[in-house]
């Protein structure tokens, strides 16, 4: 049959492997399910998102469920919505040929009370998001003090996104005689911290080495000016005709602004962040999954749990502040044994963080340039003509050829392939009839040591902190974080610098700019940085780092 038969599961699962046409087990089912089969045990399961992990522990899960006894035995925690159904639906495929075996889903932004009605009926296995969990135990409405089994699934995702309170919360509740089974595509501290307070001698099966980004991914990257991001994303799809993407940006405001930008240019794209409503989150997925949108401009929080297993390419428009992160977001492609891109558009600036990033996932990146204009328009005409000749003929149109051989009689063959070939192409022959080399040449304000200091009528009786008006003028004005500089917040004022070869850019997007409902005034004052908030910054930073310590002890 396959290979899943020498894993020890019972033939009601097999049957349905065989319905769902698998062929063969990835390396951590081949590892975890005879071990989970055969050893009472807590285990650390340390894999790439796309690699078969809810396999792994779902198919052992399953078969040491008794359907017979009708209370909870089984907790999965997953970190966000999406992936609590991705997760129930899959398991659910896999019971379908095990009698009377129930598995709900908790999660929030649906009804509580009917949540709590399925529960009632009977749910030997629970998949939930931690903070619905919590909050239904702590109404008394589901219990778990009998359950045999838990699974942290996406740990280093759940934490990331601060759960950690909640999980310990919720652990808990449930019984000290349990195995816990942890799966994680990182295993950074915090993972580690709760294998030590809620595992006990786990056996721990590493896929690749820790925090290592699938093979089936390659890495790439571009150097480029910061105000041409934009152009340079828009570069890199139009280079790849079939691109299936997700498009990372750092911030909301970013993604909406990328999004709205190439929907105005055109292409099929969606923005997906913590502003939408779960009912425009849920949209814009299932328009993803059926190809309805080509583009999923995408933060970091929202993108997580998405499970699409054809995306051709991740974009990071912006790199991550983190640097598992970006394991996190590659690992969205290359799934199921098929390959994809990890694209990162870069300044000069951040060239050092690709080494980090090397060295956090064990591969290593290649430089490339933007396609320059030719390439892209030859490229796309080509496309467009195999499209054209793979199309079915649609009979129907015989009725007409008579006369659209007529209206057509006085052109040559290549007359009339330069006509179709030239109304179907003025969009990209048009766009880049003047563009320019995207590639970065220029050298950053660091080399020039020239550069422009701003008065902003904007300061800390508006709540701001120097890092917090940086990031509002890096949203504002599309820079990149290491562009602004010499930020000095006083009670009524501030100041900035970026290098002079952005002062035109500065000013004109906040000429006009308002904050709150009040007109910000803005302009170019004497290039000298204010001392007084400059020592109230180091100290603040003292007080920061210091207080983080402390948190870190206290743990």
């Amino acid at each position: 049959m396959n290979n899943f038969e020498n894993l020890g599961l019972k033939p009601q699962l097999l049957e349905a492997i065989v319905d769902m046409g698998f062929q063969s087990p990835t390396t951590i089912q081949e590892k975890a399910i005879p071990l989970l089969l055969a050893q009472q045990t807590d285990l650390i399961g340390l894999a790439q998102t796309g690699t078969g992990k809810t396999a792994a522990f779902g198919f052992p899960l399953l078969q040491h469920i008794e359907a017979q006894h009708n209370y909870t035995q089984g907790l999965i925690l997953a970190p966000t919505r999406e992936l609590c159904l991705q997760i129930t639906h899959e398991l659910q495929a896999y019971s379908k040929y095990l009698k009377k075996l129930s598995i709900v889903a908790i999660y929030g932004g649906a009804s509580l009370r009917e949540q709590e009605r399925q529960i009632r009926k009977g749910a030997h296995i629970i998949v939930a998001t931690p903070g619905r969990m919590k909050d239904m135990l702590n109404r008394n409405m589901i219990d778990i003090s009998q359950i045999a089994y838990c699974v942290l699934d996406e740990a280093d995702e759940m934490l990331n996104m601060g759960f950690y309170e909640d999980i310990v919360s919720i652990l808990n509740y449930a019984p000290q005689r349990k195995q816990t089974w942890l799966f994680s595509a990182t295993m950074p501290k915090e993972v580690s911290a709760i294998a030590n307070d809620f595992m006990e001698s786990p056996v721990e099966i590493t896929v690749g080495q820790k925090n290592q980004a699938t093979g089936n991914v390659s890495h790439e990257f571009y150097l480029v000016n910061t105000r041409d991001r934009y152009k340079a994303v828009k570069r890199l799809i139009d280079n790849n005709p079939d691109l299936f993407a997700v498009i990372f940006c750092r911030t909301k405001r970013n993604t909406q602004k990328v999004a709205d930008h190439l929907i105005e240019h055109g292409y099929n794209a969606a923005a997906l962040h913590g502003d939408l409503s779960q009912a425009q989150r849920d949209s814009v997925m299932k328009s993803f999954r059926l190809h309805q949108v080509q583009l999923l401009v995408a933060t970091d929080v929202a993108a997580r749990g998405i499970d699409v297993e054809d995306i051709t390419h991740v974009i990071h428009y912006e790199l991550p502040d983190d640097t598992e992160v970006y394991t996190h977001r590659s690992g969205r492609t290359g799934r199921a044994g098929k390959t994809g891109i990890s694209a990162s558009l870069i300044t000069p600036k951040e060239k050092r963080r690709i080494k980090a990033i090397e060295h956090t996932i064990g591969q290593k990146f290649e430089q490339k340039n933007i396609p320059d204009p030719e390439e892209i328009c030859k490229k796309q005409l080509f496309h467009r003509a195999t499209e054209i000749t793979n199309t079915p003929i649609n009979q129907e149109l015989n009725t007409h050829l008579p006369q659209l051989e007529e209206l057509f009689q006085d052109l040559s063959k290549s007359e009339l392939l330069k006509k179709v070939f030239s109304a179907e192409f003025s969009r990209f022959t048009d766009y880049y009839k003047n563009a320019t080399d995207l590639n970065h040449s220029s050298p950053s304000h660091g080399n020039t040591g020239k550069d422009t200091r701003y008065f902003i009528g904007l300061g800390a009786r508006d709540g701001f902190t120097w890092t917090s008006l940086k990031d509002l003028l890096r949203e504002e004005l599309d820079l990149d974080k290491n562009d602004i500089f010499k930020v000095d917040v006083l009670n009524n004022y501030s100041f900035f610098n970026t290098e002079s070869s952005a002062e035109q850019k500065v000013l004109s997007s906040l000429k006009g700019f308002s904050f709150q409902g009040r007109a910000v005034q803005v302009e170019v004052t004497e290039n000298k940085p204010h001392r007084k908030t400059q020592r109230k910054r180091r100290s603040s930073d003292r007080q920061r780092n210091q207080h983080r310590r402390k948190s870190r002890r206290s743990r």
